[in-house]
Order: C-alpha cells, then sequence, then structure tokens
C-alpha cells in the first residue's frame, strides 16, 4: 500500500477535476490510501465522489484571495497552491509517501521539504499557452510565471500528460526539459458511473424536440461556445422549415458564480442567439448534476465539440460512452478520441462545415445509432476505467519503490 495525496488548486466541476477524482478512485480501489487537499471545495459545485465521503477532502487557504483588482488570477493561484503545499507538508501530521500534483507546478520545490517524498505531475497543458500576451505589462506579469512554470515542472519525479498532443506540445513549449519524455496516461470513464439509470428530462429541454443537439462545456471563451450557437444558425439555412422545427439546441455549460467570465460569457452566448433568432430552438443550462448529464447524452442526437487545440477533452469521451456521436474541431485531443467518419465527424472550426455535418443527423435518422455503437465500441476499447487505474497503480508503485 503507497499512500497518497492529492494536491488541486480547486475541485470544482471540470475535465481535469474529473481526471483527479477518477485518479484517486483508482487508486483507492487497488487497496493505496488516498487523501485530497484542496484550495477550495464547494459542496454545491463538485462532484458527488467529494462530497458524500467516499473520498476525504481536506481544504487549506480558501481565505486566500482568488484576484487582485479583478486581475493578477494566475498569482494568486499559484500562492493558494503554495498555501495548500506548505499546510500539508509543515502542518497537517499527514503521512504520506507520494503527492500527485496537476494544473500549478509552483508548489513542487516546498513539498520537497518533505524528505524521501516522491512526486508526480501531471500536466494537463503547459499554464503558460492557455494566457494571452496582448500588452507589454501582461509580458512583464507572466514572464517569471512562466519561468517558474518550466522550472518547477522539471522538478518532479515522473511527469505524466494526457494525450500524445500534449506531449509533443510540453517538449516544444519546455525546451529546457529536452531530457524528459512524459509518459501518456489518457483520461478514462468510470464505466460504473454512466451505467446507471436514466432520469426523465423533465423540464432540461423542450418535449417532442429532435434532432437534438448538444454542447457540454464550461462558459468560457477559449471553448468556442459561440461556434455550437453559430453552427446551429447555419444548419437551419441548410434544412426544411418542418425539419427546423423540431431541432432544438442545449448549451449546458459549467458554471461559477465567483467567476466573472462565466457570467459574462453566459449573457454573450444569449445574446448572439437572440441575433440569430435562435432563442426558441436552444436551451442554456448553468452547471448541472451528474444524472442530468446522463439524461442529456442519453437524449441527444449527438454532442458538439468546438474548443480547438483542445488537450484531450473528456466529455466525447463520455457521449461516445453513451453511443452518442460527436462533432469535433480537428485539433487537439479529439483527433485521438474521435474517429472521423466512423464515431462522429472531425471538422475546421468553422460554422458551415459543422453544420454539414449536422445535416447528416438531420437527414439520417439512423446515423446516431450506427455512429454511436462504433463509439461506445472505442471507448470501451481504449479509454477504460481499468486500463487508467491499472497504468496509474504501476507508476505510484514504481515510484515509491524508486
Amino acid at each position: 500500500m503507497v499512500k497518497v495525496i492529492f494536491v488541486h488548486p480547486d475541485l470544482g466541476i471540470g475535465g481535469a477535476e474529473r481526471l483527479i477524482v477518477d485518479a484517486a478512485l483508482a487508486l483507492k480501489s487497488r487497496g493505496h490510501a488516498v487523501k485530497l487537499y484542496t484550495a477550495h471545495h464547494d459542496s454545491s459545485h463538485c462532484f458527488e465522489e467529494t462530497r458524500d465521503g467516499t473520498l476525504e477532502v481536506v481544504t487549506a487557504g480558501d481565505w486566500l484571495p482568488r484576484s487582485f483588482l479583478g486581475g493578477l488570477y494566475a498569482l494568486f493561484a499559484y500562492l493558494r497552491m503554495i498555501f495548500v503545499s506548505l499546510y500539508l507538508v509543515l502542518f497537517s501530521g499527514e503521512d504520506f509517501d507520494v503527492v500527485i500534483c496537476d494544473q500549478i507546478s509552483a508548489c513542487i520545490p516546498f513539498l520537497r521539504w518533505k524528505k524521501n517524498l516522491k512526486i508526480l505531475f501531471y500536466c494537463h497543458f503547459p499554464d503558460l499557452l492557455l494566457t494571452h500576451r496582448k500588452n507589454f505589462l501582461k509580458r512583464i506579469y507572466r514572464g517569471p510565471l512562466d519561468w517558474l512554470e518550466e522550472k518547477t515542472t522539471g522538478m518532479a519525479d515522473v511527469i505524466l500528460v494526457n494525450s500524445n498532443f500534449t506531449a509533443e506540445t510540453f517538449k516544444s513549449t519546455f525546451t529546457s526539459l529536452s531530457n524528459i519524455q512524459p509518459e501518456v496516461l489518457y483520461p478514462s470513464l468510470n464505466f460504473d458511473a454512466f451505467d446507471g439509470k436514466v432520469e426523465p428530462a423533465g423540464d432540461l429541454f423542450p418535449k417532442g424536440t429532435g434532432p437534438l443537439f448538444l454542447s457540454i462545456n464550461r462558459y468560457e471563451r477559449k471553448k468556442n461556445l459561440a461556434l455550437a450557437i453559430e453552427s446551429f444558425g447555419a444548419l437551419k439555412e441548410k434544412i426544411s422549415p418542418a425539419d427546423w422545427k423540431g431541432t432544438h439546441l442545449v448549451m449546458a455549460g459549467g458554471y461559477d458564480e465567483r467567476v466573472t467570465e462565466n457570467k459574462e460569457h453566459y449573457l454573450e452566448l444569449r445574446c448572439r442567439a437572440e441575433e440569430l433568432h435562435l432563442t426558441d430552438n436552444i436551451t442554456f443550462l448553468r452547471s448541472f448534476t451528474d444524472a442530468q448529464k446522463l439524461t442529456l447524452l442519453d437524449a441527444c442526437t449527438c454532442l458538439l465539440y468546438t474548443p480547438s487545440n483542445e488537450h484531450f477533452g473528456i466529455v466525447p469521451i463520455e457521449a461516445m460512452y453513451m453511443s452518442r456521436p460527436v462533432i469535433a474541431v480537428n485539433s487537439g485531443g479529439p483527433l485521438e478520441t474521435v474517429s472521423d467518419g466512423q464515431t462522429g465527424f472531425l471538422c475546421p472550426p468553422e460554422a458551415d462545415h459543422f453544420a454539414t455535418a449536422m445535416t447528416k443527423f438531420v437527414q439520417d435518422a439512423t446515423l446516431r445509432d450506427k455512429l454511436g455503437k462504433q463509439g461506445h465500441k472505442r471507448v470501451v476499447d481504449r479509454f477504460s476505467f481499468k486500463a487508467f487505474g491499472d497504468k496509474l497503480h504501476s507508476v505510484v508503485t514504481e515510484l515509491h519503490q524508486s
């Protein structure tokens, strides 16, 4: 048995958080002692396993601000993560062998204060590529943080990444770490969580709709959610009025009242739908339960996945396991998860291309089940929770013994 602590910035709802929860569950199921440390954990905005006692969560440092005057988010995220690590090492009294941290590597030097500790860093994507440097002041601000990210990432004993795309990006971005070859550990699904009873749709979307297109992603501009709305508008021009009448789009987005961008972008998307005269055929959902997500995936005809250069993207995997095809942008992680023409369609990030693919599902009602069946098989073969857990168990055990 290895005593493992996970250190994560914010245990909310998102792809990174889902991976951390799944990793903790996988190691716990294999007999390891597991605990999660975080700077923020809201029981009303988290995954069920962190709320119902399945996984033990310790919060430290939530009193620290997330920003200063509406800015410096990255700096304060670093400081909060460093505080969590200092609390763990100096004051928690925990006895542990391995720490798994992700997203923010700046905490690694402080974790090193514990002797004989082994550190695994999971790189979802280099943080320095996730922000723009539009002016001189932003470049000055980000410069030390970017240097610190590269320097501290290299201090981990083992580095895992979520896709071959991220592995290549890692090597081209962190040039001083050319001696490090990160290993790919694909995120997975805990199939049991998707095999449960599907609840009735209720008022999630209007009754009698179909075909039903679905977008699931956080309300963030980088997710390019406007592409789903604009593609839906382009679809309207490609099909008959009779077909359009029942066609519907659900925009289901992760939403946090603490995040200004979530609130702003939600309103921007609603305005865009009004501009295109689509409001009668679009339902906007702000956050949802796991049960509601299952209902949406079960009811939809096809998932629209709009981010470009997404590091991996767990939602397409979830949709394919639920036997639903995926239309995704032809870059990043979906190139490794979605098989073009077999489990869905890969398209340039342009509304007309997405709409052309969407038209196929309107015109051929059998296409959903045909591609969906192949998608389910692909996920079972390549992205099982067992394969994910076996590999992580092996990595953690070898790391502890090294």
